[in-house]
């Protein structure tokens, strides 16, 4: 079995090769890079690395060569219709090698909400299944990252946290504990043509939010929203399904996700 994973030197891949080379031998493990010579550190574990890049589709043809499962991380480009180019190419050559399986970062419930049906997830999800592979979808949650852009820094400081109105909810995940889950369904048997929504079983408010940055500073940080708030996030969360909830991915990590608090820690400043 070889395991080939996309993208393998960002945070996401980082993290899951981590999480592979805890369950597999690590010649069963291929990073597939744009550039090699930031993956040095894989071939001195013994993992293969292999150059491939999405807008090269000659590239792919070679890299996906005897894979059994390949990973397709999505792209991280900010223009949609070239990231969905980039996913067709790594589809088309993923076909074309012979993959026995191919798993794909999708985003959490793309087919609910306000999400438009020609959202880049939507289209590329329709390609894979349009292409006759085995696949599995990872409907990966929004990381508990976003929190870093709201604030909280501030808000300790002055004793009051203050969000856009609306009734906010967040089923977000930390990539670590994506990483755990999506290595665990990489290394077992029985998740072809399956689609799995790896959100938080539960969802969070800025309430909670709000009374873990209390106890985090030893004070009261009271939430207030206003409608005065300038900030981008509102508008891509208001866009974006982040309520709906699933327990899929804590069944495959076989433990409960992060806490808040702790997904959180890395954008607090330490209290002084």
């Amino acid at each position: 079995m070889s395991i080939l994973i996309t993208g393998a030197t960002g945070q996401l891949g980082s993290l899951i090769i981590e999480q592979l080379l805890q369950k597999v031998p690590s010649s069963q493990i291929i990073a597939c890079v744009r550039h090699t010579e930031k993956a040095e550190q894989y071939l001195k574990l013994g993992i293969e690395v292999r150059f491939g890049d999405y807008d090269l589709p000659e590239s792919l043809d070679k890299a996906f060569c005897g894979i059994t499962q390949l990973l397709l991380i999505s792209s991280s480009h900010t223009d949609d219709s070239v990231r969905l180019v980039q996913h067709s190419n790594v589809i088309t050559a993923a076909k074309k090698a012979g993959v026995k399986q191919l798993l794909y970062t999708s985003f959490a419930f793309p087919r609910q909400g306000p999400i438009p049906a020609n959202h880049v997830h939507r289209q590329t999800e329709q390609l894979i299944f349009d292409s006759g592979l085995d696949y599995t979808i990872l409907r990966n949650a929004l990381y508990t990252d976003f929190v870093g852009v709201l604030g909280l820094n501030e808000a300790i400081s002055s004793g009051e946290f203050i969000t856009y109105p609306g009734n906010w909810k967040f089923n977000t995940v930390t990539r670590q504990d994506l990483a755990l889950g999506t290595a665990q369904i990489l290394t077992t048997s029985g998740h072809r043509q399956q689609i799995y929504e790896l959100t938080a079983p539960r969802p969070w408010d800025f309430g909670e939010l709000s009374a873990i940055l209390s106890e985090l500073a030893g004070k009261p940080v009271v939430h207030r929203e206003d409608s005065r708030i300038q900030n981008w996030i509102y508008a891509f969360l208001s866009k974006i399904d982040t309520v709906s909830t699933s327990e899929d991915l804590e069944r495959f990590m076989g433990c409960p996700i992060t806490p808040l608090k702790d997904s959180i820690l890395p954008f607090i400043n330490p209290v002084k």
